[in-house]
């Protein structure tokens, strides 16, 4: 799947998605939000692709959010009006931000399990200053991501966070040296297509879906989540006692 905005591409375990609009920051229009949605379809369908590494091209912007200038994405759409942001995939993701991470792609970069960010990248809710909503899952996923009272401070103020700033408060899982954004992401995805695939993605289930739960409810679900996947368990139980993974070995 490729299309002039967007571009799927395998690589090892993971299919890297593409925004591909420099010109315009990497900002979001019909087309674009389109290339997304197909994207994420084709990711979901190939069964070889283990993780999704979702980027931006050009060195100067992740994604600069909606393309104001544009105005023609759909806030009713079901799949959310950048294509993907109301969607959760079945397997794991990874934003790869160099440089601008605003807006509606900071909300995209939120909709990834994880953030690998260069030293220049820099985040933020920019839309506050033109009165433009988040509505594409940021007033949800980022006090998940960084705790209630953070989350507030930066919808509110809608101020610039720098990537040093963002790792320290747990929006950025890492920051890498500049440039090797990808490279790293890429490294970290076949190390989770490494591991046994049904008890991960059931454990990554659990927590997404217990996120909302009260504690009762939340434990139930990983019950019985856990319950459906123990035959990989004591297939990976019975590894260990003859002998794998000591001394922390393939960690």
């Amino acid at each position: 799947m490729s299309s002039s905005e967007v571009h799927y591409e395998r690589r090892g375990a993971a299919a890297v998605l593409t925004i591909d609009r420099p010109a315009r920051r990497n900002a979001i229009d019909a087309a674009a939000a389109s290339g997304l949605r197909q994207g994420l379809e084709a990711f979901e369908a190939d069964e070889g692709a283990r993780v999704l590494v979702l980027t931006g091209a050009g060195g100067e912007a992740f994604c600069a959010g909606a393309d104001l200038k544009a105005i023609d994405l759909d806030v009713d759409d079901p799949a959310g009006p950048l294509g993907i942001s109301r969607l959760t995939p079945s397997k794991p993701t990874i934003a790869a931000v160099d440089g601008w991470c605003l807006a509606g792609g900071l909300e995209l970069a939120l909709w990834c399990d994880l953030r690998i960010a260069t030293p220049q990248s820099v985040f933020g809710c920019f839309e506050r200053r033109w009165g433009v909503p988040l509505v594409d899952g940021g007033t949800q996923r980022l006090p998940r991501v960084v705790g209630m009272g953070r989350a507030l401070e930066l919808i509110l103020t809608g101020r610039a966070v720098e990537a040093e700033e963002a790792e320290r408060i747990g929006l950025v899982n890492e920051v890498t040296a500049p440039g090797a954004h990808i490279e790293r992401s890429l490294e970290l995805a076949e190390r989770l297509a490494a591991f046994p695939q049904e008890t991960m993605l059931s454990d990554r289930r659990a927590a997404l879906e217990g996120a909302g739960l009260p504690l009762v409810e939340g434990l139930e679900l990983e019950h019985r989540l856990g319950r459906e996947v123990l035959h990989v368990a004591a297939r990976g139980a019975a590894r260990f006692a003859a002998g794998e993974g000591r001394g922390g070995e393939g960690v």
